[in-house]
């Protein structure tokens, strides 16, 4: 995956999750390197002019997501695990919105590791990268009923497989996400929306040191390929342009280097296909931060490939204060790790119009996995 291109993990500093869940980690968030301030946030859809009181548990959670507000709601979840009702055909099940994702959760969790090394594999890699060309198509600028988003038009909509941005899934994800979707659609109404979502979710939570990014289900499909033009080439230099185009999606700078770091655990196929296979970091398969240090190094190891829009990113200015707390020894895995979060769950729900509709099934993914 390593995303080819900008593609697309933590805990709450405010909650007793990290000391609880990584021993041995309370000395370190007392030493977490100060971040930049943020940009002003835009909230999405139905949560710009509900109140809260008219918020679902759903719909709140998200809107403290978005808002940044990790003093109520970490954008991760790393203890909560649900427990289906009844065996997958039986009414309990049925009446429970999150029973059938857990069967599906399971399945993928178990498809996305190499069982001899229990690292992230190519389908893994391909999921995250997936679910960030789906959601990434949607566009501020473009306005309502403009198109593009998280509505898995990317599986439904067979053009947007034969665009050069979305090379390579083809023979990998995408079959494998259509066998899935005709085995759990019909019989149990798993849109392809959020199937394409909770693999992305479940694939960085099944990554070792992955993120438990929170999950939730209800989207709409789509079978209208979303706009062309939306999607950064990973061969772009032009930081400034990057920067303005995720700026579109309402993903501000810090937000953006975050997701960049989904790179973590990928491969590149065609940016040169001389050295297809080669990974963007010297760890492939682990979700760790190693991926920023070697890519704004000025002698990275031998066998890495780096993106040029990675490269020009870790050393724009706007971009470098991030770029440099994720990369801290100290503590920047755990900083990332939720800066992560919260941008994937904003990326899963653009282009979403009923966000308060929506469940939050994190439950079902994989625990942490060290």
């Amino acid at each position: 995956m390593k995303l080819n291109t900008l593609c697309l993990l933590t805990l709450a500093l405010s909650s007793l999750e990290p000391t609880s869940a990584y021993p041995g980690l309370a000395q370190a968030l007392t030493n977490l390197p100060t971040l930049p301030k943020r940009q002003t946030v835009t909230l999405l859809a139905d949560l710009q002019t509900l109140p809260d009181t008219a918020l679902s548990p759903a719909g709140l959670t998200i809107k403290n997501i978005l808002l940044h507000n990790r003093a109520a709601t970490s954008p991760q979840d790393l203890t909560t695990v649900y427990t289906p009702p009844g065996p997958l055909d039986s009414a309990a099940c049925r009446a429970s919105t999150c029973c059938v994702w857990k069967h599906v959760a399971d399945t993928m969790a178990a498809a996305f590791l190499n069982p001899s090394t229990s690292h992230c594999n190519s389908l893994a890699r391909q999921a995250v990268r997936l679910g960030f060309h789906d959601a990434g198509t949607w566009s501020q600028s473009g306005g309502s009923g403009g198109g593009g988003g998280a509505d898995g038009s990317i599986i439904l909509a067979p053009a947007e497989l034969e665009r050069t941005e979305n090379r390579g899934f083809v023979d990998g994800i995408a079959p494998q996400m259509r066998a899935w979707y005709d085995s759990w659609h019909d019989a149990y109404g798993v849109g392809m929306a959020d199937l394409v979502q909770m693999g992305a979710t479940v694939a960085s939570a099944a990554c070792p040191l992955g993120p438990r990014v929170r999950a939730f289900v209800g989207r709409n499909d789509s079978a209208v390929a979303a706009p062309e033009g939306r999607l950064p080439p990973p061969e772009s230099r032009d930081a400034e342009a990057l920067v303005a185009l995720f700026a579109d999606k309402t993903i501000g700078v810090r937000e953006l280097v975050a997701l960049v770091g989904a790179h973590t655990a990928s491969r590149q196929r065609f940016v040169d296909e001389v050295l297809s296979g080669l990974p963007q970091d010297s760890t492939p398969g682990v979700w760790d931060a190693v991926f920023y240090n070697e890519t704004a190094s000025e002698d990275p190891p031998l066998g890495v490939f780096r993106l040029p829009s990675d490269q020009a990113l870790s050393r724009y200015p706007a971009t470098q204060e991030s770029w440099k707390v994720f990369a801290d020894s100290v503590g920047g895995q755990t900083v990332w790790n939720d800066d992560y979060a919260a941008a994937y769950v904003r990326l899963s729900v653009l282009g979403v119009e009923h966000i308060n509709d929506l469940t939050e099934c994190t439950g079902v993914l994989p625990l942490h996995s060290a």
